[in-house]
């Protein structure tokens, strides 16, 4: 079994050597072992545990609760359905993510065409002044495809 150290799996993860020593002063990384001298010895099972970790950190979940997963882990199979339970509602915050971020794109589309649009037309002057028919018409347009 190849085993890495603290600066070797900072190098491989993209994880600073203080953001190692971070989560397992957290708590999360529970897993990983020490030498007789006292240093951290990564393994490659860590690496994949690392991965979950930066995955839910990136998905917004507080460390509290990583490290209640990670518990229930280390407890096994008993803690089986809290786990799947646990990813389902990870799931359902990132869809509402995803979803409020495509309300935010769409916007943001519709303001790069109006402005397409004025630089087209050399001014914004002569667009609609009201917004909502602007908005429908873009939105009419992006339905056909003719955008």
């Amino acid at each position: 079994m190849a085993t890495y150290t603290i600066g070797q799996a900072a190098e491989m993860t993209g994880l600073s050597v203080s953001t190692l020593r971070y989560y397992e002063k957290e708590g999360l990384l529970p897993f990983v072992e020490r030498t007789g001298g006292g240093r951290r010895v990564f393994s490659d099972e860590d690496f994949r545990w690392l991965s979950i970790i930066e995955c839910l950190k990136g998905a917004g979940v507080p460390i509290r609760e990583i490290r209640q997963y990670i518990d229930w882990c280390l407890e096994g199979d008993a803690t089986l359905d809290r786990r799947r339970d646990f990813f389902l509602r990870q799931k359902a915050r990132v869809e509402a993510q995803i979803a409020e971020y495509r309300r935010h794109l769409d916007k943001i589309e519709y303001k790069i065409w109006y402005y397409g649009r004025a630089i087209e037309r050399g001014t914004e002057d002569g667009q609609p002044s009201n917004c909502g028919a602007l908005e429908a018409e873009y939105r009419r347009l992006k339905e056909t495809g003719d955008l």
